[in-house]
């Protein structure tokens, strides 16, 4: 059997890009989608020369994805492990949120995923074999002051999961969900110190979460030992949400 082709979405940094590392180093193809952090992405990809493909699309857009996944058959073939990690977030009151920011926040975390997923079932279906895993949040289970849209997509993302887990059980193929809680990356810039402290201190575990430690969680559910776990929710967000 060829080697497995790995799509993350939104990997050019955060989690996406330590997703990508640990596919890569566990020995996967990895296309590396971005939006618009094409440096980025193309300098992770560089550190895998031949095993890292760089894809530009915006997720929201069906004729990007299509295309994206195009590319990616050409180079790598068909894609048989998918993760939906593409997103945005932003932190208003609820009465301030406009239609098109609701909009664009559904369009790139819910709308992506959908796009991404249609594309991705026909290998996995032929094959009988594939692995879905969206990445939602914490907000998504529990739902977060401020951050209503984004709760609700994730929250949306998590209700996609268990349901087409449901669809393609059948088929060989497993769709799960990982919810990260407070994770240390670039969306977390905003934030102070002290609001970093505090919100550690409230995390059981007593610290921040890594990109790294969500990635582990994400490669464990692609591979052969989550082979009978399909439709959950798996929080990495150090006991801040049971």
């Amino acid at each position: 059997m060829r080697e497995k082709t790995v799509l993350v979405t939104g990997a050019s940094r955060g989690i996406g890009a330590a997703v990508a590392r640990a596919f890569a180093n566990a020995g996967y193809r990895v296309a590396v989608n971005y939006n618009t952090s094409k440096t980025e992405a193309e300098a992770l990809a560089a550190q895998w020369p031949g095993q890292m493909l760089p894809v530009q699309a915006d997720v929201a857009d069906r004729a990007q994805v299509e295309a994206m996944f195009r590319q990616v058959q050409e180079a790598f073939g068909g894609v048989d492990v998918l993760v939906c990690n593409a997103g945005i977030a932003r932190q208003e009151l609820f009465t301030d949120v406009t239609p098109a920011a609701w909009q664009r926040m559904l369009d790139v975390h819910l709308s992506g995923a959908f796009h991404c997923c249609q594309c991705a079932l026909p290998h996995m279906l032929h094959q009988k074999w594939g692995r879905i895993v969206t990445v939602s949040s914490m907000w998504g289970q529990v739902g977060g002051s401020c951050e209503v849209a984004y709760s609700a997509a994730k929250a949306g993302l998590i209700g996609l999961t268990r349901a087409l887990a449901k669809e393609e059980g059948p088929s060989g193929i497993t769709v799960n969900c990982v919810a990260p809680g407070v994770i240390e990356t670039d969306m977390m810039a905003a934030f102070s110190a002290n609001d970093k402290a505090a919100l550690a201190e409230e995390t059981p575990l007593g610290s921040l979460g890594s990109p790294e430690q969500v990635a582990k969680a994400i490669l464990f559910l692609a591979g052969d030992d989550a082979d009978y776990i399909t439709g959950q929710v798996l929080g990495v967000n150090g006991g801040l949400v049971v």
